[in-house]
């Protein structure tokens, strides 16, 4: 007796397939209608763009601490490398209107969690979509717990996002602004020296002492570093609050893995911040004494 390898579905199983492709079309409708209703939004209220900008400038100055977070200041083999921080991001998307911002992890292979950054312009109808790798393992090759994978991944995230939002905005618009928040980040009543004790007892509570501070700026005392070095550790500083780099691969390169981050994703705004030639502790390395 044969077999009939060409069992006809029963009417359940039948419902149900219809059931779930109905429900994806349905899901796909309903996120295309919101789409069509926020590009026509947007097209009957677009943004004045002076006004934008003028936004921009006074939520990123607001205050000191505000400022110092707006931008993100480390090396890069040799090279010092500055930009929008996410928190800047973060601004510039609030500010601009009309944009639909969205990030979430697509991918966790027990060694590297990838993040997915997507910024859309409802105006432009411009997207853009962003990855960004971020390591779950330590030197030793050890997976982190399932709360550092956690931590690492929303890190992954907000980088992402900001990387989008820098795709998607124009670059050029908010160099000023990055400017100003410098200068604000250094404070109108506190001297010099204050920011200089300031900033070497925030990194001394991240585990970084102050001649590993001074090796880095390639200064022999405190009181060497100015005004530009300031800003410098404070740019620092954002980027390993916001995960863009880390104490160990900033301070000690050689006892770590490489970081995963790409050149491109630490610098999204490369052409406009751009590099400068060299850190300075590589170019005395060449100079005569």
């Amino acid at each position: 007796m044969e077999e009939n390898f060409n069992q006809v579905p029963s009417v359940e199983e039948a419902q149900m397939e219809v059931i779930e492709v109905q429900q994806a079309e349905m899901l796909a409708a309903i996120n295309k209608s919101e789409i069509d209703t926020q590009i026509a939004t947007a097209k009957q209220y677009p943004r004045n763009l002076a006004r934008v900008l003028n936004n921009i400038e006074t939520l990123a100055t607001m205050d000191e601490e505000t400022a110092a977070s707006c931008f993100y200041v480390l090396r890069r083999q040799g090279k010092v490398i500055e930009g929008p921080s996410v928190r800047m991001a973060e601004i510039i998307a609030s500010a601009w209107g009309n944009l639909r911002v969205q990030a979430r992890i697509i991918g966790n292979d027990g060694k590297m969690i990838t993040a997915q950054g997507v910024c859309h312009d409802l105006e432009s109808n411009y997207a853009t979509s962003v990855e960004v790798k971020r390591r779950i393992t330590d030197k030793n090759g050890k997976t982190y717990s399932d709360d550092m994978q956690v931590v690492t991944g929303n890190a992954a995230c907000a980088i992402a996002m900001r990387n989008a939002v820098m795709k998607v905005v124009p670059s050029a618009l908010i160099k000023k602004v990055i400017g100003k928040a410098k200068k604000v980040s250094l404070g109108q009543s506190m001297a010099l020296e204050n920011i200089r004790q300031s900033m070497m007892q925030y990194f001394s509570k991240i585990g970084v002492e102050e001649q590993c501070i001074l090796d880095y700026l390639s200064v022999s005392k405190v009181d060497e570093i100015d005004t530009d070095m300031v800003v410098e550790l404070r740019g620092l500083a954002t980027a390993i609050k916001e995960g863009t780099t880390t104490v160990q691969e900033t301070f000690f390169p050689k006892s770590t893995t490489p970081l995963e981050a790409t050149e491109e994703e630490v610098n999204p705004a490369k052409d406009l911040f751009g590099e400068k030639d060299k850190a300075p502790s590589e170019k005395k390395k060449g100079e005569k004494k």
